[in-house]
């Protein structure tokens, strides 16, 4: 039997400087990589440190104690399988094998299954916080068997990031509850960072604004109470020169945007469960027209939009945008956590959302100063079916949402497309509607279904022969 603490699959840049981490912290690491060049170039960056790096499965697995703790940190889909049936045969029971990358929490659960059937444990856990993260210390999502969790929970809360609120670690919940916070935390990332960009783009084609004069907007707002990790990259972004044309390095950056799953899975398990994440649905969608780059092009030869030329006040405009960005942001919170909720009755996590929004104050990307009121109101309001009808977020989509209506209205008229602020304020407004005409959607589908309707002033289902 080894003395390797932790065992690490994938010597990425993540699964290195995981190891890294790990080892920092007192824990032995052992690493392994199919690819036999990364694994060489790994264990000369890892010289002198306690940090073994096997040339083979087998090796790998002597090299750990008992029962061994092996991350993997490989592409998500059929890598992840492929890793694990190489690794079975070199398995014993009660082994515990951590899939770390973002994987759909469905694969995780059905994993989990087959390899419990022969007595191993199988944990899915998020993990976020990019490569920095990963070795100063990341945000981890664990999801799986509790008793696994707490045989992890040492070197796992040591590796987290550390906040004045503890580490941002925590056990989720059984099966894939680890991987679908992870999902949702990348569908609320998806939100934010269109927002910005929304921002962005509205401050340039709108307003008139140069690079250098949104990068300084941009550092007024993260100052206060907008300070996010999201903003604080978006203004490193926006200052940096490109050395070839001396013009800002975003400006020769190709304008379609790729994206890895989470996003979408995120909407689709949404629609699922009758949730309308809207906001952070339209981010996905964003990315996907931005990928018709070459039919984008051709469309605006031939679509003609509006001409208009900014006469307001440019600072009172500016102070509407930044009440537009903070109801958008709260809203891809709010979106979030009442799918976290929904999604926690229906799979049977148990979720604790207020040590969700802990867990995310630090490390991770979609880190912010707004995760304080946010665990706050989910901490002091039971119950709280969304974070906008909690008593400081009522009062501010109350006060300032005049502001996100003006921004959406006058993105418009200049015809600069807004997909997050304008479903932002579509679902804020459909959602304080105590009526909406949804009952003529219903007698439409009565019409030519029979699909039967309910009534406001008596119980029952009925249908009505329309054309009598």
């Amino acid at each position: 039997m080894g003395n390797q603490h932790l065992g690490i699959i994938g010597l990425g840049v993540m699964g290195k400087n995981l190891a890294m981490n790990a080892e920092s912290k007192g824990f032995p690491v052992a690493g392994f990589d199919v690819d036999a060049n990364k694994a060489k170039q790994v264990a000369d960056a890892v010289h002198g440190k306690n940090i073994v790096i096997t040339a083979s499965l087998e090796e790998f697995t002597q090299s750990l104690e008992r029962p061994r703790r092996i991350w993997m940190m490989v592409p998500a889909g059929k890598p992840v399988d492929a890793v694990l049936h190489d690794l079975r045969p070199h398995l014993s029971q009660e082994d515990i094998v951590i899939d770390g990358g973002n994987s759909y929490f469905k694969d995780t659960e059905r994993r989990a299954k087959e390899l419990e059937t022969a007595g191993l444990r199988f944990f899915g856990m998020g993990v976020s916080g990019g490569e920095e993260g990963a070795l100063r210390g990341p945000s981890l999502m664990p999801g799986g068997r509790e008793e696994s969790y707490r045989y992890l929970e040492a070197v796992l809360t040591k590796m987290a990031a550390q906040t004045e609120d503890g580490p941002c670690c925590t056990y989720l919940g059984p099966g894939g509850a680890g991987h679908y916070v992870k999902m949702v935390h990348n569908g609320i990332e998806y939100g934010i960072m269109q927002t910005l960009c929304e921002a962005y783009d509205v401050m340039r084609n709108v307003v008139g604004l140069a690079g250098p004069e949104i990068r300084d907007v941009f550092t007024e707002w993260n100052a206060a109470e907008l300070n996010s990790f999201l903003m604080e990259i978006t203004i490193v972004v926006l200052g940096k020169i490109d050395p070839e044309t001396k013009r800002p390095l975003v400006d020769m950056v190709l304008d379609t945007a790729e994206q890895k799953g989470t996003g979408k899975w995120t909407a689709q398990d949404a629609m699922d469960l009758g949730v309308a994440v809207t906001t952070l649905t339209a981010a996905v969608l964003a990315r996907v027209i931005s990928g018709a780059k070459l039919d984008r092009v051709a469309a605006s030869k031939i679509l003609r939009g509006p001409e208009a030329k900014f006469s307001g006040d440019r600072k009172s405009f500016l102070s509407k945008l930044r009440q537009a960005y903070k109801i958008t942001a709260l809203c891809c919170y709010a979106q979030g956590f009442e799918q976290l909720r929904v999604a926690s009755n229906e799979y049977h996590y148990s979720l604790n959302l207020a040590e969700t929004a802990r867990i995310w104050k630090g490390g991770c990307i979609i880190r912010a100063k707004l995760l304080d009121p946010i665990r706050a109101a989910l901490q002091s309001e039971s119950g709280l079916k969304n974070l906008l009808l909690a008593t400081e977020f009522s009062g501010l989509i109350n006060e300032k949402a005049d502001g996100l209506r003006g921004v959406v209205g006058t993105s418009a008229e200049f015809g600069v497309p807004c997909p997050a602020f304008s479903n932002t304020l579509t679902y804020i407004d459909s959602y304080r509607q105590a009526r909406l005409p949804a009952n003529l959607l219903q007698a439409q589908r009565d019409y030519f279904g029979a699909h039967t309707y309910r009534r406001v002033d008596k119980e029952g289902v009925f249908h009505t022969d329309w054309d009598k």
